[in-house]
């Protein structure tokens, strides 16, 4: 009896470590899309004055950019689990939180990569429909389509804490013990972030596929003129 409420506890506390990271990029600590634009044009010299534009590179560049993101985002949930995993068990809960908030700036990245943002109610809603298939969550089409955008992303918010809480509790026991623990939670953080990053990108992916084929067909009504530029190139 003890063992199960045990449990059942530790579950509640990493739900709720998870909805805290989840809930951090949610309230304005996510990626900030400007600054975002401006890395993209200096990191990788692209030559965009928007994220509209990335219908328009090269696919394989898009992928690249977006693949260098998600080793990035690996190799950070590696160091941050390895640091604060060595305080065992102690340290375990804030340990969930930052890497379900490393997550989701990741996440972030790789919607404004494949040429989608979030700044509408509508994009957001989006944009954590993306999040809980890389949790693994399968929201249904009914569920999408019969939630207010303004209770969507709080419910999706609240299964995701769930899917992962659970995970994280069963995968992370043998967290409890110090010093070991630190090596394990960071390899359990980067394979963590690289099956999100995987199942993301392939979400991501197949929906700029969709509608980047609209951009060889449909001039611009309105844009700078990179934009139409790159329109005329891809044209003809």
């Amino acid at each position: 009896m003890r063992g199960k409420q045990k449990r059942t506890k530790r579950l509640g506390l990493f739900r709720r470590a998870v909805m805290a990271g989840l809930g951090r990029t949610y309230s304005g600590f996510g990626v900030k899309p400007e600054k975002f634009l401006s890395h993209l044009q200096t990191a990788h010299r692209l030559p965009i004055q928007s994220f509209d534009e990335m219908f328009l590179q090269r696919m394989d560049i898009v992928d690249s950019i977006a693949d260098k993101t998600i080793t990035s985002s690996k190799k950070l949930a590696l160091l941050e689990g390895a640091g604060i995993g060595l305080g065992g068990f102690m340290t375990l809960v804030p340990d969930v939180s930052l890497l379900a908030a490393i997550a989701m700036r990741m996440l972030q990245k790789l919607s404004l990569i494949y040429g989608f943002e979030y700044a509408t109610p509508a994009e957001s809603a989006e944009l954590w429909v993306a999040a809980a298939s890389a949790a693994g969550v399968d929201l249904g089409r009914d569920f999408v389509q019969k939630e207010v955008v303004e209770r969507l992303v709080p419910r999706v918010m609240e299964r995701i804490a769930v899917r992962v809480g659970t995970e994280t509790a069963e995968k992370w026991a043998a967290r409890a013990i110090p010093l070991a623990s630190g090596a394990i939670g960071g390899t359990l953080n980067y394979f963590f972030i690289r099956e999100w990053g995987r199942r993301a990108k392939r979400h991501f992916r197949d929906q700029h596929l969709l509608r980047r084929q609209s951009y060889y067909r449909v001039p611009p009504a309105t844009g700078t003129a990179a934009t139409a530029t790159l329109r005329h190139r891809y044209c003809d």
